[in-house]
């Protein structure tokens, strides 16, 4: 469809709003000028309609209710390419932020609601190429904007373990779905713990990659900077499996701005941890009016279980932890407002592949169910927009140059020992708040969990989540941090304290 072609209206209005002084014979001198450029827009639409092709057609249906029980699955579908390689006949469900060809795609938001991919993400063909079965999207949070499970358009996502409380979020069909039995393997996105912080209270295994490993290309973004992609399984050697299937350059992702060679992380993985030294990081503990005490305690407990298997155990400090959410705040807000919301998704300014077809349908979805937003959504576009109103990306600006000196404390840490070792969440899965509830506790419920979490999508470490026991009957989590892609030495910890305690408990429900 052709631009619409500039009126003197356009020409005044829009001098107006960046402030440019437009009078009389102005305003005709301008539209001609800027309408002659419109025509490259016209041409550049032709050539790449040249192109496009149609989805391929690929069997789905969306489950009954009696089917899906915890609301977990947005679609089912049976997708397999090749019954060989390392994933064959694994059943894989894939976050519905992530695109798979032919197949509808939500994201947990009636912006988004309607839309079909026309290609596979790169995980998603990555996966398939392993004989993996894509058995279908799991439910995600609304524009994955949640670390509770209660947003999504499609309604909440109960915890296998007590289907009154919280799966977490923003990945929560993923875990809730590998956690009770109905996945082996599920895809999950973080921004601010979104694999780890529903692994943790579903009591399942999450990695997040080192920022770029995993390219997110194909997938729907909150903020360059803070985006990542990976695996959420029952065991560590699952996690370790899927991973050496998902990493890689794909050539199209800016976040991979450097990857190491590819790598089984099955390598190494019994090696053991005799004399590794593990750092237990104190700012992840004691949080005032945030940690539950049995949380701690049972984190600890997994630690001397670390310290039995022979790991070099002692506690270090990283006072920058306690300002770390601070950073995260001012990039997620100022980042979300300008490429989740202005930039419709994807944004401008870098070199990749981007997805048009998604980038305008959302646009619409957007201004259509401006009203449905997610409540935790909202006021970062206030907060957002005024700031940006009033000092441009000042503030953004500061933040990511404070990223750098996060990040560099962690790595002094990390020069002293092998990994870092701190809670995942300092809670517990809550109870699923009802949908009447004040937007103020729809909120809370959404974003109290994460204070351990999102500093480590600011710095972009490696960061695993395995379940650390049970506390008052759900689960605890352990995280288990490392040096940027050291995810090896992450899930070389996680294999020998799942050795170590004999395997993870399952819940009641699962198979």
């Amino acid at each position: 469809m052709p631009v619409a072609p500039l009126s003197d209206d356009d020409v005044t209005r829009i001098a107006a709003s960046y402030g440019l002084p437009v009078v009389g014979e102005d305003i005709a001198s301008f539209r001609v000028l800027a309408g002659a450029l419109l025509t490259s827009y016209d041409e550049v639409e032709r050539r790449y309609a040249e192109g496009l092709t149609e989805p391929p057609s690929r069997a789905w249906e969306r489950p009954a209710d009696a089917d899906n029980p915890l609301g977990a699955w947005y679609v089912t579908t049976r997708i397999q390419t090749r019954d060989d390689g390392p994933l064959a006949g694994l059943r894989i469900a894939v976050k519905d932020n992530i695109e798979v060809a032919g197949v509808p795609m939500m994201n947990g938001s009636a912006a988004v609601e309607g839309f079909i991919p026309r290609i596979d993400a790169t995980v998603v063909t990555r996966l398939l190429d392993a004989g993996g079965v894509i058995t279908g999207k799991a439910v995600c949070e609304d524009l994955c904007f949640s670390g509770g499970s209660h947003t999504s358009a499609t309604g909440p996502v109960r915890n296998p373990w007590d289907n009154s409380r919280s799966a977490g979020g923003s990945s929560s069909g993923s875990a809730a779905l590998v956690a009770a039995g109905h996945a082996d393997l599920a895809l999950g996105g973080d921004q601010g713990g979104s694999i780890r912080i529903p692994a943790a209270f579903c009591g399942v295994v999450g990695h997040k990659p080192t920022h770029g490993l995993v390219p997110y290309t194909g997938a729907f973004p909150i903020e360059v900077t803070l985006d990542h992609l990976g695996p959420i399984t029952r065991t560590v050697r699952d996690a370790a499996l899927m991973l050496g299937v998902l990493a890689g350059p794909d050539g199209f992702d800016p976040r991979q701005r450097a990857c190491p060679p590819d790598h089984d992380y099955r390598t190494d993985l019994d090696a053991g941890i005799v004399g590794l030294r593990v750092g237990v990081l104190k700012e992840g503990f004691g949080l005032p009016g945030l940690s539950q005490p049995g949380v701690d305690e049972a984190v600890r407990s997994a630690i001397s279980a670390l310290a039995t298997a022979g790991a070099d155990v002692g506690e270090v400090s990283v006072p920058w932890h306690n300002d770390a959410m601070h950073v995260w705040t001012v990039i997620a807000t100022d980042g979300v407002v300008t490429q989740m919301i202005d930039g419709d998704g994807f944004g401008m300014n870098w070199a990749g592949r981007y997805d048009p077809e998604l980038m305008e349908h959302y646009r619409r979805g957007r201004r259509k169910h401006a009203d449905r937003l997610p409540e935790t959504v909202k006021p970062t576009i206030f907060a957002g927009r005024h700031v940006m109103d009033l000092h441009g990306g000042r503030y953004y600006a500061m933040a990511r140059n404070l990223a750098l000196e996060l990040a560099a404390a962690y790595d002094r840490a990390l020069e002293t020992v092998d990994v870092l070792v701190l809670p995942t969440l300092p809670i517990t899965a809550t109870p699923i708040p009802a949908p009447d509830v004040p937007r103020e506790e729809s909120i809370a419920r959404s974003s109290e969990m994460i204070v351990n979490t999102a500093p480590f999508d600011v710095t972009g470490h490696p960061a695993t989540t395995v379940p650390a026991g049970l506390v008052d009957g759900l689960p605890a989590g352990l995280m288990i941090v490392g040096p940027q892609f050291g995810d090896a030495a992450c899930l070389r910890v996680a294999q020998a304290y799942e050795k170590a305690v004999g395997g993870f408990p399952a819940p009641a429900a699962a198979p």
